[in-house]
């Protein structure tokens, strides 16, 4: 039964992986294709992400570079939006997108937006659990197998399985975390005439494919959880 689900495991997360590339791929040439897009009104994505602040009367968060291609991220820790090298300098259509988005992870904090609230709650819980998760599992069907110490066994992978469920449900929460974020973004770009309606075009197309890449990570945890919960309750025979 182990080495089947090994097998099996192996084959659903390659398929997954496949997927993932293929967005990930896609993503990249999206934002290729859009940074040639320029901005008519000439302002940087640091300047944009400090406009959407300012708009929403927030005056707690900094702007700031960090280093990496695709490493934007908003740290509600520090108050900090954190834009790649090439977002925080550059003056095009997904430059402008990604530092929208960030600071709609901003405005959600400052706002108490709910799924963003319940996901911070999980991420240290996350961060204990999504380590060791499948190797609780995997030692605990492997004690099913052998019958080393009863119906014990069972209880293990269980545990490991309900480790497994805190990282599918982050990843589930992540999704309307970030496409709240992407829809304050592209509703302020467009009500506040931030862009014109070519360069609304790109932004928006940007953020949809960066948006898939959530919905491939989330349908994976799903999968995942779902084929170890079959191994474990559907092989006691």
């Amino acid at each position: 039964m182990i080495g089947t689900g090994y097998m099996g495991y192996y084959i659903l997360m390659g398929a997954i992986s496949l997927v993932s590339w293929l967005v990930s791929n896609q993503l990249k040439r999206k934002f290729k294709k859009y940074s040639q897009v320029h901005l008519r009104n000439g302002m940087s994505g640091a300047e944009i992400a400090t406009k959407m602040l300012s708009d929403h009367g927030i005056r707690d968060v900094e702007v700031i570079s960090t280093r990496g291609q695709l490493t934007d991220h908003y740290n509600p820790k520090n108050k900090t939006v954190n834009l790649s090298e090439v977002v925080y300098n550059q003056r095009n259509a997904a430059a402008a997108a990604v530092a929208a988005h960030e600071v709609g992870h901003a405005v959600q904090h400052a706002q108490a937006y709910q799924w963003l609230t319940m996901r911070s709650k999980l991420v240290p819980v996350v961060q204990v659990t999504s380590s060791m998760s499948q190797w609780v599992v995997f030692g605990g069907i492997a004690l099913m197998a052998s019958n080393a110490i009863g119906g014990l066994g069972q209880w293990v992978a269980i545990a490991g399985l309900v480790m497994m469920a805190f990282a599918t449900l982050f990843s589930v929460i992540t999704l309307p975390v970030e496409y709240d974020a992407s829809n304050r973004a592209l509703a302020w770009l467009k009500n506040k005439n931030m862009v014109t309606p070519d360069e609304y075009v790109g932004s928006a197309d940007a953020l949809k494919w960066a948006a898939r890449t959530y919905l491939v990570a989330a349908i994976g945890a799903i999968a995942s959880l779902l084929y170890w919960a079959l191994q474990v309750f559907g092989g006691r025979d």
